[in-house]
């Protein structure tokens, strides 16, 4: 997976009008009353796209920085508290879950340099599960149907149809066992 790097010191004055556009939408979608066509104008106006439409949601107390890299797929149900570090890139497929107060870091910073951003994007495949708590750190990708457990960290990869939890996260079973 190719490592993006980001210095913010460079960013343009648009990037930096986008990326208080997007804290300002997020500030208000978190102080809107869910299930209202205001909250989900907002979360629209957000994502990109009506979330909602295709069967999805996503609650209050939403976190994070450039939703413009996030991409959600139809029926994506996104808890409470969910932090979204996405200059990466992050992508949830099509009926994934998103339990409360799970962390999706698609960035990380410069050991040397922390000013610079270094970025791999995390996907979450298809009908997959992120228990509540869990911290799903760059360049991971969870696979179709696996559920990675509360309190999870997960470092690499999951296989699809796959349990993993602990930390750092380690495979359980395969599903159907």
């Amino acid at each position: 997976m190719q490592e993006e790097r980001v210095d913010p010191r460079l960013s343009t004055a648009e990037e930096l009008a986008e990326g208080v556009r997007q804290a300002q939408t997020l500030f208000k979608l978190n102080h809107t009353m869910p299930y209202t066509d205001e909250y989900n104008a907002l979360a629209k106006e957000l994502f990109g796209h009506d979330v909602f439409a295709d069967g999805g949601f996503v609650m209050p107390g939403l976190t994070g920085v450039c939703f413009d890299r996030v991409r959600l797929g139809k029926c994506v149900m996104i808890m409470n508290n969910c932090l979204m570090m996405a200059r990466g890139g992050i992508t949830i497929d099509d009926g994934a879950m998103i339990a409360a107060n799970a962390q999706l870091i698609s960035n990380n910073h410069d050991i040397h340099d922390r000013m610079i951003l270094t970025c791999k994007s995390v996907h979450i495949c298809e009908n997959a599960w992120i228990g509540a708590g869990a911290t799903i750190l760059p360049g991971v990708t969870v696979g179709k149907n696996a559920v990675v457990a509360a309190g999870a960290v997960v470092t690499k990869d999951v296989a699809e149809n796959t349990i993993v939890g602990g930390n750092p996260a380690k495979f359980i079973k395969n599903i159907g066992e």
